[in-house]
């Protein structure tokens, strides 16, 4: 009887040690195991071993890490109607392995699907301007769009970032022709403003001239001495200023008219 009990025993043992063995488990810190028991969800177990009840319960492993996904390129129309391919690059993680697991089917594919649509309701509520002076703005737009759908999901973004932006070559020549015009126009305007400035300067020098008997002679004098150190053969005569007041004095009114009669 003892053979027969020791036979029994041994093929037990052979069938339910392979369960007992695959019952064991053990988690990585980042990880999170999700345990059914007869279908219906039971609990989460954290990092470390655990230990499942054979042929009742089986787990699911979630990686809580941060995951990093650049988008392939889509092509899509702003608000004023400009066709543009914009490509993104997202950081999420799954903070709720329960509900990973149980609300959504192959949740990473899920999050890629909604990142691509959540895109192309973002660049249609933008202008192209605004897509290209404040992408700030759009990441925000799209961070909150997509937050909104996939904390449902169980899963949180950390960042989503515009990374390229291609518009077509016949609009990028239209942009530099603008930005060329805009750049001239306060070329015109610095040069306008730098000329009225040099003419309210030159008025309030001729006003002080004016004022000062001696001044304007000794003006004269420095323009003579900064020609002759050009050492050039130009000969200037300047007659002074009170000999042409006396001859405008001495003149009758009327000499001009007789002059020309």
């Amino acid at each position: 009887m003892m053979v027969p009990l020791l036979i029994v025993v041994a093929l037990l043992a052979f069938l339910f040690l392979p369960l007992a063995l695959k019952s064991f488990g053990i988690n990585q810190e980042y990880e999170r195991g999700v345990v059914f028991r007869l279908g219906r969800l039971e609990k989460t177990k954290g990092p470390g071993w655990f230990w499942l009840i054979p042929l009742v319960e089986r787990v699911v492993k979630v990686d809580t890490r941060t995951i990093t996904h650049a988008l392939e390129t889509q092509e899509t129309v702003t608000r004023d109607g400009v066709a543009i391919r914009i490509n993104a690059v997202l950081w999420y993680r799954a903070f709720d392995a329960a509900g990973v697991v149980t609300t959504v089917e192959n949740w990473q594919s899920a999050i890629i699907q909604a990142a691509e649509t959540a895109i192309r309701d973002a660049v249609g509520q933008s202008d192209l301007d605004q897509m290209l002076k404040d992408r700030t703005t759009i990441n925000k737009r799209l961070f909150d769009i997509l937050t909104t759908t996939c904390n449902r999901w169980g899963v949180e973004f950390d960042a989503v970032e515009i990374k390229d932006l291609d518009i077509p070559p016949q609009m990028q020549r239209a942009i530099a022709r603008e930005a060329e015009a805009i750049r001239e126009k306060r070329a015109r305007i610095i040069k306008a403003e730098g000329e009225q400035e040099a003419a309210r300067t030159l008025a309030d020098a001729a006003a002080t001239i004016g004022t000062t008997p001696g001044a304007l002679e000794l003006r004269r004098l420095q323009t003579l001495a900064e020609i002759g150190v050009e050492h050039n053969s130009t000969i200037i005569a300047m007659f002074p200023t009170e000999l042409l007041e006396a001859v405008r004095r001495i003149a009758p009114p009327g000499g001009s008219d007789s002059t020309s009669r």
